[in-house]
């Protein structure tokens, strides 16, 4: 049995090691990781949106019709507007979708309220009820096309990272679920961040869609509004109630988060964009 040198074997042991690393190299060079395109968040749109505030709760009218003009009285208090540049090259069918609830003079988000509000996250806008009235968009949307960014992974990328981003309601989409269920269903539910903070768990559920442009003060002071909680003992035998399975569980909880007042889009619809490349200019 012949044995090597000491020498002899560190030289082959170094020799392995300088070929491992420089396979190990070229193989990274060569075949480097998939990037994934970053959102292109170019502002292709403006829309506003105008909201007012009803001293009081207002609770929906039975007999109201669609002919109804605002679904508080006269002593409506306007709130300011808010002004929104969408991402038209990112989502494009959400966006024109978006613009087209704001411009359609038969279903639109005009005399539509803020139906939740959740302090220092979002407030949510846009619910289709099956029985629409002054306070719910209507069912059925049937001049508007199907959205297939909805089932695009690359339309979910941007985060919920900052105060006054406008998303797609997906998973906190409050709609009605008889009307989910029908073949004509389109989904118009939206969301805007209030802050201070970003809202991760909103991320890869739900559409960024576009940024506020002018009037974050005005989304501020809507996120200021009381909304209801129960009581820590109520939240309690709710979730023992659920744990059952208990469905009234469910209903009840509808009613968290509720604005203690009305506030409502008494408005809305297109600017013009002077500027098809122009970006967002944010506090």
């Amino acid at each position: 049995m012949t044995i090597l040198p000491l020498n002899y074997i560190v030289l082959i042991i170094n020799s392995v090691t300088r070929r491992n690393l420089l396979l190990f190299t070229t193989i990274a060079t060569v075949s480097p990781s998939p990037q994934i395109p970053s959102p292109d968040v170019t502002i292709t749109d403006r829309v506003f949106l105008d909201f007012s505030l009803c001293p009081t709760y207002f609770r929906s009218d039975p007999s109201a019709t669609l002919s109804s003009t605002t679904p508080c009285s006269s002593d409506a208090i306007p709130s300011g507007r808010v002004v929104l540049g969408l991402y038209g090259r990112h989502v494009p069918l959400t966006v024109s979708t978006f613009k087209l609830m704001c411009t359609s003079p038969s279903t639109s988000y005009k005399n539509t309220p803020i139906h939740k509000i959740f302090p220092g996250q979002f407030f949510l806008a846009g619910r289709q009820r099956l029985q629409r009235d002054t306070t719910e968009v209507g069912p059925l949307l049937k001049n508007l096309p199907r959205n297939t960014d909805v089932v695009n992974s690359k339309s979910f990328l941007i985060p919920h990272a900052r105060p006054g981003l406008v998303s797609l309601c997906l998973s906190e989409n409050d709609d009605d679920d008889e009307t989910r269920l029908d073949h004509e269903y389109r989904i118009v539910e939206f969301l805007i961040t209030t802050g201070p903070g970003p809202c991760p768990q909103l991320d890869g559920g739900n559409i960024v869609f576009g940024t506020v442009l002018e009037g974050l003060d005005v989304v501020t002071s809507i996120a200021a509004v009381p909304p209801f909680k129960p009581s820590e003992n109520i939240r309690q035998f709710n979730d023992f109630a659920e744990f059952l399975g208990d469905e009234r569980s469910q209903n009840a909880r509808s009613l968290w988060n509720i604005p203690l007042k009305t506030v409502f889009i008494s408005d809305c619809g297109e600017l013009k964009v002077t500027k098809p490349s122009l970006s967002p200019s944010l506090p």
